[in-house]
């Protein structure tokens, strides 16, 4: 944390010490923070009251120092890469799912909620060091990543605003270190840099690797000045030191296999193996280094010295490891593999070639002529000098590898040049640094670089035509050229619109495309446009069929804070709406952004759209003339087809329909329940269809809490319906509903024994995203339950929601949410010995132990082989034994069967 005294008229960046905890009872103000967030545990949590907190009980957890060294001892309760989370379009960034793998007990966080944990440390460390100046009343620049998409920038605000502070701008990290070394310059930066020049800016840090080129350019009037004008930013790479103590740590395993000393480590050995890892990147890494580094790790169980193990680890084989892996000796034209990272086991998405020198060849290839002029010297198109930043550009070994990597891409023949390098002293403090120069700079003092947005949007407004080989196209709704401040709008393109419908726009982005205008139709090309996640908007102004049109347009800015603004316009009213970002897309780790699989599935044609829409209303339209038991037959001879044919679109044009006449259901209990089965039934599973999120949330309005009768089959129906959507509903929601039941169900036996116990186990078993503890506790209360003669009638649905509940592969949820591999054992072991003769037992036991090759998740192999063995003398099938050997997916017939319903053509649930 840097800052600028404004009332100093000669005024210097400073560098304030924050304060923390650093051991027991050592408080201390040091540079840094470490980006670490911890949760002790009672027995080990102390009155360590930080000198603003009332008392200890305001916050029981712990950042920096004392949470990067207590997280050592217990990993499962340490948050560390919430920088990495929050760029991750993979996930709900706003959701508590932190930390990962984290243990039972520890309190869920979000990447959002940790980032301003961080913040609110900053603040009060500096409130407290100045109480007449707290930092809500200063101006507060945040650096992030460049390559940070408009989600990670958005969220980064909202982390600062929850964190209490009100006038924040942000700037990307390699330009914070570019300004560091104009401030540390500032009076021969000029003899330093000519006009011409072109530097690349090389970030590379705990968590993610960004690249910028800045191009030297002559000022345009008539004296001799000069301009920084940054020109290019590098994709999103989340590649850093993080991977580098992966890399290590997975040496140091097969040392340890191949030596015999061990055959897997345990969650937890593996945990201290990545902390030990790092600190032979350090040490190996460094100028000075050992010939070898041994590394010791502590046995488990009650003989801790007797299970320890050791291994070693030569200087040639962390060079062969980092350098080499990580820094091969590649051509400018190497390009990386688009192969799945080897590193999963943390849930980022990291970059799946982790050769940054591949990377940076692409990068360069790509970007080194961009900025130049037709009048500038073509021979610019190499870069003069190198400003190295971040963790991992500390070791003088990486650094001397680029360099000579680009010596020998760009040297011409005869000749001896190599790139210079532009001196950093400190690293850890560059980016501070740079910032509070940034926020002089915005007031009109120092050096600015001219930094145009670096990436152009776009908005998709056709499909692919694969019959005709013609490709999708988009209208360029912000050019890279942008500069904050402006507002952009298309109006040679207006598009219709239906009310009374969602409407979803999916966006593009691109950093090579830098020359396209506002308005121009472009084809996307994947290999230099990526996706976004879409941005979505309900104009709901009546009933579907209506069928309200509006013309409308796109308008566009940039704002001064540096976030991306969307909004739709009505031509004619000039009302608008604000676009946002459908973050929910993508909400897991293991299930990529929405990619129109469930639209592909099939079409159905318009007049028999209608006459299915007729048929609806018929039925709980105002007249009501057809029987609501006669629906679906109905429905299913107007579209010549089984309901279990029924392609996704169709069905979600029949709830859409369903909705329209709501109003229908409260004639009779017989009304209400068909139309809540129908409802669940079109809407199933609740993702995989454009804006799903919000028919799940318009259902959940329109039902939860609110039924018109309190008919038992009612009460039925809308257990089975929130089964079937369970996938679109929020944790929240999701512990909405099962609170009440889990609450009938404590004791020795609950609430077995009524007509309703079976969808309510079923829909229990269903919400992926319960909290790990109530999981834990549904599947000790079934497992119970099982045996018992008087719940012979409850088995299937017992053994179907013990199957779910501990999955090791969860069908939509979070991998943080599984329940712990150790738990799971002793479900499975109940299971193999319970003399029950039911035809789901091995399904579920496959569920429970199926091999994911994820060491957090995996049961031991010894039990796995067990089960095995169990299922092959039952003569199940030869799959689920496979599964558990080998692991691997479920079939088609498998997987409904884990859903407990038919699947919608075109959606596939389980993921391997």
């Amino acid at each position: 944390m840097a800052f600028v005294d404004t009332e100093v008229s000669d005024w210097v960046v400073e560098t304030f010490a924050i304060t923390q905890w650093v051991d027991v009872g050592q408080l201390e103000a040091r540079e840094t923070l470490p980006s670490f967030h911890y949760e002790p545990p009672i027995a080990e949590d102390i009155d360590a009251k930080l000198p603003w907190e009332p008392s200890r009980d305001a916050s029981r957890y712990h950042v920096g120092v004392t949470a990067r060294d207590g997280g050592a001892r217990h990993p499962g309760r340490r948050i560390a890469s919430a920088k990495s989370w929050l760029s991750h379009d993979g996930v709900d960034r706003s959701a508590d799912f932190l930390p990962w793998h984290g243990d039972a007990d520890v309190t869920r966080l979000s990447p959002v909620d940790v980032s301003a944990r961080y913040l609110l440390h900053l603040r009060s460390a500096w409130d407290h060091a100045h109480p007449d100046d707290p930092l809500n009343r200063q101006d507060v620049v945040i650096t992030l990543p460049a390559s940070f998409d408009e989600v990670a920038r958005e969220l980064t605000i909202q982390a600062a605003k929850q964190a209490g502070l009100r006038r924040v701008y942000l700037i990307e990290e390699p330009q914070a270190a570019f300004y560091a070394w104009i401030d540390r310059h500032r009076d021969d930066w000029t003899d330093r840099v000519s006009s011409g020049q072109l530097i690349l800016v090389c970030d590379i840090g705990g968590g993610t690797t960004d690249l910028t080129l800045i191009r030297v350019k002559p000022a345009g009037d008539e004296s001799d000045q000069i301009q920084f004008h940054r020109v290019a930013v590098g994709r999103h790479l989340i590649l850093g030191g993080d991977n580098l103590d992966l890399a290590i740590a997975k040496l140091a395993e097969s040392k340890l296999a191949d030596s015999g000393l061990v055959n897997s480590l345990s969650s937890n050995q593996w945990d201290r193996l990545i902390g030990a890892s790092r600190s032979v990147k350090e040490t190996m890494l460094a100028e000075s280094r050992p010939d070898a580094y041994t590394i010791n790790l502590p046995g488990e169980g009650s003989s801790l010295l007797a299970g320890a193990v050791q291994t070693e680890l030569t200087a040639d084989d962390v060079d062969a490891v980092l350098l080499q892996g990580f820094f091969p000796d590649v051509d400018l034209s190497a390009r990386p593999t688009q192969s799945q990272s080897g590193f999963q086991e943390f849930g980022l998405p990291y970059a799946s070639d982790p050769g940054v020198t591949r990377h940076l060849a692409e990068f360069l290839s790509q970007h080194r002529r961009t900025g130049l002029e037709a009048s500038d010297d073509q021979s610019a198109d190499r870069p003069d000098l190198v400003l190295f930043n971040g963790g991992v550009m500390v070791s003088p070994r990486v650094r001397d590898r680029i360099v000579a990597s680009m010596q020998r891409w760009f040297a011409r023949d005869g000749e001896s040049w190599r790139p210079d390098v532009l001196s950093s002293p400190r690293l850890d403090l560059a980016v501070a640094q740079g910032a509070a120069y940034y926020a002089m700079v915005r007031r009109g003092q120092g050096i600015r670089i001219a930094a145009n947005l670096g990436r152009s949007y776009y908005m998709q407004v056709s499909d692919e035509d694969p019959s005709s080989g013609k490709p999708a196209t988009a209208i360029c709704l912000i050019p890279g050229s942008a500069e904050p401040g402006q507002r952009f709008r298309d109006d040679r393109h207006p598009l219709e619109l239906q009310t009374g419908a969602p409407a979803q726009f999916p966006l593009w982005v691109s950093s090579t495309r830098l020359a396209d205008n506002v308005g121009d139709l472009v084809d996307i090309d994947r290999l230099q446009m990526s996706a976004l996640p879409p941005i979505c908007t309900a104009l709901v102004r009546g009933r579907r069929r209506d069928e309200l049109q509006m013309n409308v347009v796109i308008e566009s800015e940039l704002s001064e804070i540096g976030t991306v603004g969307m909004f739709c316009v009505d031509v004619d009213s000039g009302k608008r709406w604000k676009l946002d970002f459908d973050i929910r897309s993508t909400l897991e780790t293991d299930r990529a952004a929405h990619d129109g699989v469930g639209e592909s599935a099939g079409i159905v044609d318009t007049e028999t759209i209608g006459q299915c829409a007729n048929a609806i209303s018929a039925t709980f339209g105002d007249s009501a003339e057809t029987k609501p038991n006669r629906i679906v037959d109905q429905l299913q001879k107007l579209t010549e087809t089984n309901r279990n044919g029924w392609p996704p679109s169709l069905l979600r044009e029949f709830w859409q329909f369903l909705m329209d006449d709501e109003p229908g259901r409260r004639k009779s209990p017989q009304h209400e329940s068909r139309w809540i089965n129908l409802v669940g039934f079109c809407l199933r599973p609740g993702y995989g269809v454009a804006v799903d999120d919000w028919r799940v949330a318009t259902t959940w309005r329109l039902l939860h809490g609110r039924l018109a009768f309190a008919a038992a089959q009612s009460r039925t129906e809308s257990l089975i319906l929130w089964r079937r959507i369970a996938g679109g509903l929020t944790a929240g929601q999701q512990q909405q509903l099962a609170a009440p039941l889990l609450a009938s169900l404590q004791g020795k036996s609950g609430k077995l024994d009524t007509h309703e116990s079976v969808e309510i186990w079923r829909l229990l078993g269903s919400l992926e995203r319960l909290p790990v503890v109530d999981k834990i506790r549904l599947g000790d209360i079934a497992i119970e339950a099982l045996p018992r003669k008087k719940n012979e009638s409850l088995r299937p649905a017992l053994l179907w929601s013990i199957g779910r509940l501990g999955s090791r592969q969860p069908v939509y949820g979070p991998l943080n949410t599984t329940v712990p591999a150790d738990k799971v054992q002793s479900w499975i072991a109940s299971l193999m010995t319970v003399q029950i003769a039911e035809p789901l037992l091995p399904l579920t036991i496959a569920q429970l132990g199926r091999m994911t090759g994820d060491r957090y998740r995996d049961v031991p192999e010894t039990l796995r082989s067990d089960a095995a063995e169990f299922l092959e003398s039952s003569d199940s099938s030869a799959h689920l034994v496979q599964l558990l050997r080998d692991g691997g997916s479920f079939s088609r017939d498998e997987e409904a069967a884990v859903f407990g319903d038919s699947l919608p053509l075109g959606i596939r649930l389980v993921r391997g």
